[in-house]
C-alpha cells in the first residue's frame, strides 16, 4: 500500500445491512488534510461511512487507510488519533462542562492531573465555553452542546476529526460560531464534515464529495465544480401547475416556492428559450445537478478536455 501521509484513502468499500439495504456501494475517495465535505440527502450513506471510519462498524469489502494505518485491522491505532462527533450524543445533564470534559480526558488516557487541567482549560477556551465551565450541561443550548462535543472530540489532538450533521437544529448565530470553530480546526488535521446542508460545505470545505444511495456521484473541489456549470444552469419563475409539462421538456434540477410561485432551475448546455434566463451557478446547483444525473456528462466532457475537478 503506498504511503498516504495524514490523508485518508478509501478503496472499493461496500456495506449492506441485514435488512437488505446497500448502504455503501463501491465507495472510493481520497481525502486530503483540511476540511472535506461529504454532502448528501438523509439516508444517502453518509453516517454509515462515518461510523466505518470511526471504527464503530466494519465494511463488508474494501480498504480504508489513515496514513499508513489500516482502519479495519488497526482499530486501536485509529482510535488513538480520532475525534468523532456523532449526529446525536448524550451528556450528563447534572455535570458541569468542566467536570465532564475532565472525565472524558481520563478515559482518553490523560492521567496526569496537571496536564489534564491544562488540556481541559485550553479546549474550553478554544470552543468558547470557558465562561460556562461550571454551568450544568442540562442548561446548555444546542449550539453550546455541539461545541462541548467538539471539545470532547479534540481530546488527544486527533489527526482525524469526524463531525456528522453538526449544524442541524442550530439557530443562525450558533451555526456561524460553530462553523468558525470548525474552520480553525481544519488547518492542522483531516476534518470530515458530513451534512445535507449545502451552505455548510460551501462556506468551509476546500474538497468535497456528493453521495446518494450509497454511491459517490461527484468528487471535486467546490469552486471548480461550480465553475464547470457556468453557462449550463437556467431559471424561470412559473406556476406549480406548469411543472409536469416543463419536466418533460427540460432537465429540472430544482424547484422552489418563491412568493407563491415556483422558481425552477434547469440544466442545459444550450439556451432553452421559453423565458429562461441564465444563472450564475452555486454549490446548490452542483448538488442538485449531481443528484439528478446531470453532472456526469459535464465531468466526462471536462476530462476529455484534460480538466480534472
Amino acid at each position: 500500500m503506498r504511503n498516504h501521509p495524514l490523508g485518508l484513502s478509501i478503496r472499493k468499500v461496500f456495506k449492506q445491512y441485514a435488512n437488505g439495504v446497500q448502504a455503501l456501494h463501491n465507495v472510493s475517495l481520497d481525502i486530503p488534510p483540511g476540511m472535506f465535505g461529504l454532502l448528501g440527502p438523509n439516508g444517502a450513506g453518509k453516517s454509515t461511512l462515518m461510523r466505518t471510519l470511526a471504527t464503530l462498524q466494519e465494511p463488508d469489502e474494501g480498504q480504508l487507510f489513515l496514513g499508513d494505518i489500516d482502519i479495519v485491522k488497526q482499530k486501536e491505532a485509529v482510535r488513538q488519533t480520532l475525534g468523532y462527533l456523532p449526529q446525536e450524543f448524550g451528556v450528563y445533564p447534572k455535570a458541569s462542562a468542566e467536570e465532564l470534559l475532565d472525565y472524558f480526558a481520563v478515559l482518553k488516557g490523560i492521567t496526569n492531573r496537571a496536564v489534564r487541567k491544562d488540556t481541559t482549560e485550553a479546549l474550553l477556551r478554544q470552543t468558547n465555553l470557558w465562561d460556562k465551565r461550571r454551568q450544568k450541561l442540562g442548561g446548555f443550548s444546542g449550539g453550546m452542546k455541539q461545541r462541548f462535543g467538539v471539545a470532547v472530540a479534540l481530546l488527544g489532538n486527533p489527526q482525524l476529526l469526524i463531525v456528522d450533521e453538526p449544524t442541524a437544529g442550530l439557530d443562525p448565530a450558533e451555526r456561524v460560531r460553530f462553523l468558525n470553530l470548525l474552520s480553525e480546526l481544519g488547518e492542522s488535521s483531516v476534518v470530515i464534515l458530513s451534512t445535507h446542508i449545502v451552505a455548510d460545505v460551501a462556506e468551509l470545505c476546500t474538497s468535497m464529495a456528493i453521495i446518494d444511495k450509497g454511491q459517490i456521484l461527484l468528487e471535486a473541489r467546490p469552486l471548480e465544480a461550480v465553475a464547470a456549470l457556468k453557462g449550463r444552469i437556467w431559471r424561470k419563475l412559473t406556476d406549480k401547475a406548469a411543472l409536469p409539462v416543463m419536466d418533460q421538456e427540460h432537465r429540472i434540477i430544482s424547484a422552489k416556492l418563491l412568493s407563491g410561485r415556483t422558481m425552477v432551475h434547469v440544466y442545459s448546455p444550450d439556451r432553452p428559450g421559453n423565458g429562461f434566463e441564465p444563472v450564475n451557478p452555486d454549490l446548490e446547483d452542483v448538488y442538485f445537478s449531481a443528484l439528478t444525473g446531470c453532472f456526469g456528462p459535464v465531468s466526462q466532457q471536462l476530462r476529455a478536455e484534460g480538466i480534472a475537478l
